[in-house]
């Protein structure tokens, strides 16, 4: 059985038992949180699938941790005019193990 959510502007095809890091939530560690943007879910040949959401479905998940993630570095540069700028970015997120779904 597997469902597909929609948390932080991004969407994640989960089952249960799966760890993701997803967008960062307010969220303590240990906590559980509800995911009710469920767009489908399927259980074997039984697909249930939302327009765009599923009325009822709930994807429930416990907080492991929070973290930021690798350093992305951004370089910009205009040839000839003397221009070069480098900045980073470590994008926060939090990791979440499913517990079960429920349709």
């Amino acid at each position: 059985m597997y469902a597909v959510i929609k948390t932080g502007g991004k969407q994640y095809r989960v089952s249960a038992g799966d760890k993701l890091k997803i967008e960062k939530l307010p969220a303590d560690v240990g906590s559980e949180v509800t995911f009710d943007q469920v767009l489908l879910v399927a259980d074997g040949d039984k697909i249930q699938a939302g327009a765009p959401l599923l009325s009822g479905a709930a994807v429930k998940a416990t907080v492991l941790s929070h973290g930021r993630g690798d350093k992305v570095m951004i370089f910009k540069m205009r040839r000839r005019k003397h221009y070069r700028k480098t900045q980073g970015h470590r994008q926060d997120y939090t990791e979440v193990q499913i517990g079960g779904i429920s349709a």
